[in-house]
């Protein structure tokens, strides 16, 4: 396709887009057509327990191509963008060109833009952020927050609000602030050729309701069945979309119907905090019409 006529063989690619919108199969497409080592750039892919529902590339594509990052962190490991920078950083210097493929933002502004170095949460704090959140809920810790840390976070993502809550709780200092000291970035955007893949609202929920039935077909709930003893809903490595509805299906809480339903709604509802955040961080990255790849 033109695209690839486009793509310097020579240069790291970047892929980026929402859930189900094809960017795997077109990270495979330019390994094929010119080579090179497909990255994950997925906070959930890092995780060994959910291949299925995490949509983690197959073990045929692994076998074809190279990976790297996948599967690699146990499900009780602690592991964050930070850990995720250090390990992709000597890939960028390899023999092998990265094509770096995933729908978290956040790996990509730290690769790109740069990641502030942040003193790790100790463990007292963090216990106290999620008894605080489960007890008084997100807008207390909004409230919290620095005027300037508060403009800036996600107020509909938890994860990143309990984190700026907790920076700011053990270090006396906003998470803005922390930001508007990040050191200059690994991978600036004109060393390399980003692609942000777009798609449709329509499009999207379609392919999203036929790639839950595929992995239910594939193995899902036998998948969420054998997370069951460890399951607990605040860990990162059980935040995978699906997993709270298969298991409360395997808990007789819910039908099957009823889950599958649940997770397809939660899924586009991820898909759209997806594509709002990157039509507002990536607006200088080459869009690519997901349609355009499923042909």
């Amino acid at each position: 396709m033109s695209l690839l006529a486009d793509i310097d063989p020579h240069r790291p690619v970047l892929i980026a887009g929402p859930t189900a919108s094809g960017k795997s199969a077109l990270a495979m497409m330019i390994a094929r057509a010119q080579g090179g080592v497909v990255v994950n750039a997925d906070a959930l892919q890092v995780y060994e327990n959910w291949r299925i529902l995490s949509a983690r590339p197959s073990v045929e594509d692994e076998a074809a191509q190279p990976h790297r990052l996948f599967g690699h962190i146990g499900p009780l490991a602690e592991y964050s963008v930070g850990h995720w920078l250090r390990e992709v950083t000597p890939l960028l210097h390899s023999p092998h060109r990265p094509i770096i493929v995933g729908g978290t933002g956040l790996y990509f502004t730290a690769l790109t833009e740069g990641l502030a170095d942040i003193p790790a949460t100790p463990p007292g704090i963090r216990s106290e952020a999620d008894h605080l959140l489960k007890t008084a809920g997100l807008t207390v810790m909004l409230d919290a927050l620095d005027p300037a840390t508060a403009d800036r976070i996600d107020r509909l993502n938890p994860m990143r609000v309990q984190r700026a809550w907790e920076v700011q709780r053990a270090t006396g200092r906003g998470l803005a602030a922390w930001q508007d000291d990040t050191p200059p970035p690994v991978l600036p955007l004109d060393a390399c050729t980003p692609l942000l893949v777009e798609a449709g609202r329509e499009w999207l929920s379609e392919r999203i309701a036929h790639r839950f039935d595929a992995m239910l077909a594939a193995g899902a709930l036998d998948e969420a069945r054998s997370n069951l003893p460890l399951w607990d809903p605040a860990r990162p490595s059980m935040k995978a979309i699906g997993a709270p509805e298969l298991i409360a299906h395997l808990n007789g809480e819910i039908t099957l119907k009823t889950a599958r339903e649940a997770a397809t709604i939660a899924t586009r509802q991820y898909a759209k905090r997806q594509r709002t955040w990157f039509r507002a961080r990536m607006k200088k990255w080459r869009t690519v019409a997901a349609e355009t790849l499923s042909g």
